[in-house]
């Protein structure tokens, strides 16, 4: 199947599905935007309810770091969270802009610059088609330093486009466990992302997704004790309309999971999570080491965020073997949004 050149078609709609190799452009404005009771909306209203956001991983067993850019076109934010699996230090950086100033995100999912910008913190992830490569760059005041090289070539990333609700949709394309070189600095140390192993995962997103909504997530990037390169995507809550987004990656070939179900407490922030795929294929215990935590809610915009980072023990059961996973370091997400 062929590159999709545009999402949305001729006839104003998007297409809908998987696509083994990846969509070109999400070319929104071209979509036929109605309201509930099919009353055209015009651009104003196609622009403003457009939300984007990317995030990416980079996990070693030394490091865990995670950056998101988030355009919600009222607003924009990104934070920067880095912990050290070491000594258990901690740093976390969050910015937001009005109306989303100083903030441009690429339409193109393999292509073109996401960057932020707020006084002299800066961060950009650039995607080089041609290369097939993801380059990653952090300047914050507060010393954090990040310039690194996600390569993509060898990994079929999992492209979906799915309904939301009664008149949306939302494209995500996701990838986890890829190899990742470069430096980071932070608190006056220098660490060099090849020689501690980092794996890399990318979440790129975009749509008209529901006015109120809320997932569960997890994903992991491990390196397996043959050498071999594991990652995992699952999701509930937000992109199962059809399809899901939930996926395997071994050696970066993607291996398709079924619907995911996630068991926790909302309120007993450290207690262990249950996560379970209907096939059968990923029965896995998550153990949160710590999180990164937002709660806003203003006239237009709300959110009850928390991203937890810690460890995964358990088993990933394929045609062909077993994988038996221990204290692999990966992430689980509990999010509500209202925007």
């Amino acid at each position: 199947m062929p590159v999709i050149p545009r999402l949305i078609n001729s006839a104003g709609q998007p297409e809908f599905g998987l696509f083994a190799d990846g969509v070109r452009e999400i070319n929104y404005l071209d979509y036929d935007l109605r309201s509930p009771m099919d009353r055209k909306l015009g651009g104003l209203a196609k622009r403003f309810k457009f939300n984007q956001f990317q995030f990416v991983a980079l996990v070693s067993p030394e490091l865990i770091v995670g950056i998101a850019i988030v355009d919600l076109k009222l607003l924009s934010n990104v934070f920067v969270y880095l912990y050290s699996t070491q000594d258990g230090e901690f740093d976390e950086f969050s910015f937001t802009q009005p109306l989303s100033h100083n903030t441009a995100m690429s339409l193109c999912p393999n292509a073109g610059e996401a960057v932020f910008r707020k006084g002299m913190n800066t961060v950009s992830i650039t995607a080089d088609e041609t290369k097939a490569q993801r380059e990653l760059r952090v300047s914050l005041v507060g010393g954090v330093e990040i310039v690194a090289q996600i390569d993509e070539s060898s990994c079929t990333p999992l492209a979906i486009c799915t309904r939301a609700g009664y008149q949306g949709w939302v494209f995500t394309q996701k990838t986890a466990a890829l190899p990742c070189q470069g430096q980071l600095q932070w608190r006056g140390k220098n660490f060099d992302l090849a020689a501690m192993n980092s794996l890399a995962s990318v979440d790129w997103s975009a749509g008209y997704m529901r006015g109120e909504t809320f997932w569960n997530w997890a994903s992991l990037s491990y390196t397996l004790a043959d050498g071999r390169r594991l990652g995992l995507n699952l999701a509930a809550g937000v992109n199962e309309t059809g399809f899901t987004e939930n996926a395997l990656w071994l050696d970066g070939r993607l291996l398709k999971v079924d619907m995911a179900d996630f068991q926790f407490s909302r309120y007993e922030q450290m207690a262990e999570w249950r996560i379970r795929s209907a096939d059968g294929q990923v029965d896995l215990r998550f153990k949160p080491v710590g999180q990164r935590k937002e709660k806003r809610n203003a006239l237009l915009l709300a959110s009850n965020f928390t991203q937890h980072f810690g460890v995964f023990d358990g088993r990933i059961s394929l045609p062909s073997e077993t994988i038996e996973l221990s204290n692999a370091w990966g992430f689980a997400e509990d999010h509500y949004a209202r925007w």
